[in-house]
Parts: C-alpha cells; structure tokens; sequence
C-alpha cells in the first residue's frame, strides 16, 4: 500500500469519524496483517516461524471520552456496539465486539489503566482468509486504548494480551505468531520468531522476489474447524512421548530423530501430526538460513516441503488449495508455493520472481476459475512495519 493510499485512507476515516460523532478523532493506528512463509502450527508448540507482516491492515480512528464506555463503529460490517470497561466479562460478547472486549479486559488485568473512548474500526485484510485479519483488529484496537491512557505500548505485551483474549473471548486456542508479527514486523523484512521466548530476528527479503498471496475464497472457520483438534493431538503426542522423553515440554523440544527413534509409542494419526511440526520446525530453522545467505532457490524449497507436510501428515489442505499450489509450482520463475495459515481453506503464499509476477496472476487466476468454477483474489504484497499509531495533531 502506497503512502498516498493510507493517507487517503486516514483523510476517509477522520472525516467518517466526525459524521458519526460530530468530533474529530485525535489518534490513527494502523496494525498489519501476515502471511506466514514457513511454519504452521509450530508456534503453540513453542517452536518457529517465519511470517511477514504485509501492507494490508486493521486500522482505528479514536478520541478519548470522559465516561467508561468504548461506542465502536465497525465501518465493514456497518454495526454498532457500546462495552462497558467495568462490565467485560467474556460470557457478554459475540462477534466482532468480542475482540474488543478482549482487549479492554486483558490490558486491565494487565495493569493499564484505560478510559472510554469512541472508536472507529475499518481494514482491508480479506477475512477468514488466513492473513490474520483477528491479530490485526486486537493489536490495532489494544495500541489504541494503550495511546488513548497514554501508556507506552509493550510489544510484546500487546501480542500477549490479543492470544488472551484469542482464547477466552473467541475460544480459539491459538499460538502467538499472527499477534507478534503484527506489533512487531519490520518493512521489507521476515522475521524469524521463536515462540518459547518471544525473540525475533529480523531477514531481509531480496528485492527481486515477490510475495504473492492467493485467497482462494474458500472461508475458514477456525473456531468449528479442525484447529482445536490439532492442537489437542500435538499435546497427546508429547504425553505420550514423555514416557521416554520425560523432559521434553513441548513438540518443540523433539528432534526428528527422536521422533524416529520413538514413533511406536504413538498411534498412527499422532504419529503424522507430531511428524509435521517437528519437521516443520527444521525446515523453519533451515528456511532463516537461507534467507540469510539470499539463497530463494533453497527457501523455495523448503517451502513446497512444507506444503507437503502440511497436506499429507497435518492433513489441512483442501482440493481447492492443491488447485493453487500445483498451478504455482508448475511455472517459471517460482521458487515455492504452499498453503499458508490455519489451514481448511484460505490462502497460498509463493515467492515468485520479480519478472514473472505478471503472468503467474493471470495464469494461477485462470486455471484456478477453470477448475474450482470461482475467482481465487490475488495480492502482490510488500512487507510491512508492525503496528504504529500516529496523533492527528502530527499527521
């Protein structure tokens, strides 16, 4: 997204702001979304992933208000909702209220002390697509209740408190890799983040090479999909390898050969999930390696390794999915391809050469129509800064 796309787009927003409450608003915050290049479901097993925050995001207008209330207007769905800061509980929301609820909570039980405030909510990454439009909306909304009490924003601390209420207000049990790559990325970079310790590093993305997301418009519902499931099953392979292994904490702390070494402990089905993200990790690790050398033939690679994996033992792929794949890895001047997010649906990620951008959309586009029978969405994205929040007075 250009600087005159979001200018324009803080112009909009400021000026919708004013309609609907007859004030203008007094902060701006932008938080990306992400696609993730390697390593999926590692991250709630403590393990490693390489996503980039990517410049499409949630973005919130907002003024201070002298009262506890939060009035929130969510421009996409054209709905209101008024939250009471002295009555969150996670039993009194639903829907996209829920999210902010979350935050307001959780930053509380933190120690922040917030105020009322009236807020604007808008974004422009695709939903239910696996580009974490949810960690977008919670670090966008948490950076601004922090600003609007004028607390300095705890990056770290932010993605913490949007998993929370990933957990308790959306009943999703997921890991923390979309909410930090949110706060914390970094333009033009990957960023290499292990899960156990919150550290990042960053990676610097060739010039030459694009990132190219394909939405297949195959909705995902994470909270009735198999997540919860995989999630359980990677925590029964390491009861069940802790007879041997007893020190190990998570599928993290597995190496694959000792999982090799132990594979009859576990039936068959755990066997495959634990394979994928102890494998996974490797490829996470050897991926980072890569990038660092600016070797993009050998992350490709591991890339299309990790579609594998990702299909046949985490079995979360779909046949619209392999559509996109298979169509991307079959062209010139892609060096991988594979299924990014939850899984069940959502988007692709390839790295395609700079030369070969043009006829990679026109060509996955048409083969993916031809076989699916409806248009997959497709992004050229750049990587982008994590969250900012800039004073209307400044801007």
């Amino acid at each position: 997204m250009t600087s005159n796309h979001v200018d324009t787009r803080r112009v909009q927003l400021a000026r919708l702001f004013n309609e609907l409450w007859s004030v203008p608003p007094t902060v701006y915050t932008r938080a990306p979304g992400r696609v993730n290049l390697i390593g999926e479901h590692t991250d709630y097993n403590e393990g490693f992933v390489l996503p980039a925050a990517i410049n499409r995001a949630a973005y919130v207008v907002a003024r201070p208000r002298d009262d506890r209330q939060l009035r929130v207007y969510a421009r996409q769905k054209d709905e209101h909702a008024t939250i009471a800061l002295d009555e969150l509980h996670p039993d009194r929301f639903q829907g996209w209220p829920a999210y902010i609820a979350g935050m307001a909570d959780f930053l509380g039980r933190a120690g922040h002390a917030l105020v009322g405030a009236d807020l604007l909510i808008d974004g422009d990454v695709p939903q239910g697509a696996g580009l974490s439009s949810s960690a977008a909306l919670e670090v966008a909304v948490g950076a601004t209740l922090l600003a609007l009490a004028g607390h300095a924003i705890d990056r770290v601390q932010l993605a913490q408190v949007g998993q929370q209420t990933e957990h308790t207000y959306i009943h999703v049990m997921s890991g923390i890799m979309d909410q930090l790559i949110s706060a914390q990325g970094k333009a033009n970079h990957a960023l290499l983040i292990d899960c156990r310790d919150y550290s990042t590093q960053p990676l610097p993305l060739r010039s030459d090479v694009q990132i190219v997301v394909c939405n297949s418009n195959v909705k995902r519902e994470l909270a009735q999909s198999g997540y919860n499931q995989r999630r359980a099953e990677c925590d029964e392979a390491v009861r069940l390898l802790r007879s041997a292994l007893p020190d190990i904490r998570t599928l993290r702390d597995v190496t694959p050969e000792q999982l090799d070494q132990h594979k009859d402990l576990l039936p068959p089905i755990i066997l495959k999930r634990a394979r994928h993200v102890v494998t996974e990790n490797a490829r996470v690790l050897q991926s980072a390696d890569a990038l660092k050398r600016g070797d993009i033939q050998r992350f490709g690679k591991l890339m299309n390794e990790a579609h594998a994996s990702y299909r046949d033992d985490f079995e979360a792929s779909l046949k619209q999915i392999e559509v996109l794949v298979s169509a991307a890895q079959s062209l010139p001047g892609v060096y991988g391809s594979r299924l990014t997010g939850g899984g069940w649906g959502g988007c692709t990620v390839s790295l395609v050469a700079n030369q070969a951008v043009e006829q990679f959309c026109s060509t996955v586009g048409a083969i993916y129509e031809h076989e699916v029978g409806h248009k997959a969405d497709i992004y050229v994205c750049t990587a982008a800064d994590g969250v900012e929040v800039t004073p209307f007075a400044e801007a």
